[in-house]
């Protein structure tokens, strides 16, 4: 169960830094991001994860730039479809295949300096649910 959690981690996070540029009504900058997963088989809830993301001005406006590369080296193989922007609502479809196959779709409203949206995924053993928040504290520090 460990080593699925981070795979579907890792596929939500790659996804999720796709939207956050592409067309991006976000803005660069320093974000603080909060991610709380929800599975429906599962006994307990787990914590909201906290991470801090630098966005550049360069992959603000070059949303390929954060594009998963799908290399040979990659451990996943997650591919984002099916994007749309609507005012400031963003859309999307991710679909994997490898480690294991998966597939959901997500969701994001933005304001000037704050984002929420919810991404949902099916797989083998069962449905998650990825909640996410953002909010700009700044510019980048690096």
């Amino acid at each position: 169960m460990k080593l699925k959690l981070g795979v579907i981690l890792a596929c939500g996070l790659a996804a999720l830094s796709w939207v956050a540029y592409a067309q991006s009504p976000v803005r660069d900058g320093q974000w603080d991001v909060t991610m709380q997963m929800e599975m429906a088989n599962m006994p307990t809830k787990m914590p909201p994860m906290k991470t801090t993301q630098c966005i550049t001005k360069e992959q603000a406006a070059d949303p390929s730039k954060s594009l998963p590369s799908g290399s040979a080296d990659s451990k996943n193989d997650c591919k984002v479809s099916d994007y749309k922007v609507e005012g400031s609502k963003v859309s999307w479809k991710v679909a994997c295949t490898r480690p294991q196959k998966m597939a959901g779709s997500g969701e994001m409203t933005f304001d000037s300096d704050t984002y929420d949206g919810v991404l949902k995924m099916s797989m083998e053993f069962g449905e998650m649910t990825m909640k996410l928040a953002g909010k700009r504290i700044g510019e980048c520090t690096k």
